[in-house]
């Protein structure tokens, strides 16, 4: 028997060489396919409220922040028994400072059937202080700090991002939360629930 006769090699203008071209082609892309894909589930992972942690709850409306006004500390617990939305934002978020109107909108059409907001500024207290005097609110606002950033990762907002929402319920418990921007449709859903 003799042996396997040797493939001859493919010819100047042949399609082998193109063919492998196009197999190593079609495998980059599937692995840029995977890494885009895997690139959105991490983009929808830290867009998304995380579990609250065990306490975070109790810890909230045990909370006291500064005003910017240097008035009375805005004392969370003063909120429970009624319907409230706690908003996250800062000064230097454009989403943050896009959303404030509507939010004081919400706050002005909805008190009078019990609805409370709080707004924790992440953020320098000089900076909101100077801000709110261009755009004040009516609503009660309280200068977190950095302490508001773990306050509200212990709310499951895992990646500190901003703006960040609260509705806790008149018995005092979560019962929606936010990532990013507020809309007129949220806060229509949510007036529902007071």
């Amino acid at each position: 028997m003799s042996p396997p006769a040797p493939r001859p090699a493919p010819a100047a203008g042949s399609d082998a060489a193109p063919q492998a071209s196009r197999r190593r082609l079609m495998a980059y892309a599937g692995v840029a396919a995977a890494a885009g894909l895997g690139g959105a589930g991490l983009a929808w992972w830290r867009f998304q409220p995380h579990a609250v942690l065990s306490g975070a709850e109790a810890a909230l409306w045990a909370q006291q922040f500064e005003a910017p006004s240097g008035g009375a500390p805005v004392a969370m617990a003063r909120f429970r028994g009624k319907p409230l939305l706690v908003n996250f934002w800062a000064t230097w978020c454009p989403p943050c400072v896009d959303e404030l109107p509507l939010l004081n909108a919400f706050y002005r059409e909805h008190a009078a059937k019990g609805w409370q907001v709080v707004g924790l500024a992440i953020d320098q207290p000089s900076s909101v202080r100077q801000f709110l005097g261009r755009l004040p609110l009516d609503f009660p606002v309280g200068l977190a700090g950095l302490s508001g950033t773990e306050l509200g990762r212990s709310l499951g907002n895992l990646t500190g991002g901003l703006p960040f929402s609260v509705v806790m319920g008149a018995d005092g418990n979560i019962v929606h939360r936010k990532m990013g921007q507020v809309t007129a449709e949220d806060l229509t859903q949510w007036a529902s629930l007071g």
